[in-house]
């Protein structure tokens, strides 16, 4: 279960940087100042990897169908895949 838990840490992190940072290239796109073509598709792949862990963790931890969308979501949100790693991981310590 700790490798889990050092997978999902990892891969919730970089989502979490991943889509802040595209966020911000959004933003600066959208002001005509830079725009990065390829990051969309970067956090794409990111978010890909981040369901599949965020799947996969949620079954070991034995989550409900509701808290699993919620982790699954929470790589949607800027800084909640920083917030679900902490809940997820505090739970699993904690059982």
């Amino acid at each position: 279960m700790e490798q889990a838990l050092t997978r999902f840490k990892i891969v919730a992190y970089l989502a979490g940087v991943v889509l802040i940072l595209f966020t911000i290239e959004i933003i600066l796109k959208y002001s005509g100042i830079l725009e990065i073509p390829w990051f969309a598709q970067l956090h794409g792949f990111v978010y890909m990897v981040y369901l599949v862990i965020g799947f996969d963790i949620s079954r070991r931890a034995k989550l409900s169908f509701k808290e699993t969308i919620l982790l699954l979501l929470a790589g949607t949100v800027p800084v909640m895949s920083f917030i679900a790693e902490s809940k997820i991981r505090r739970r699993v310590i904690n059982s």
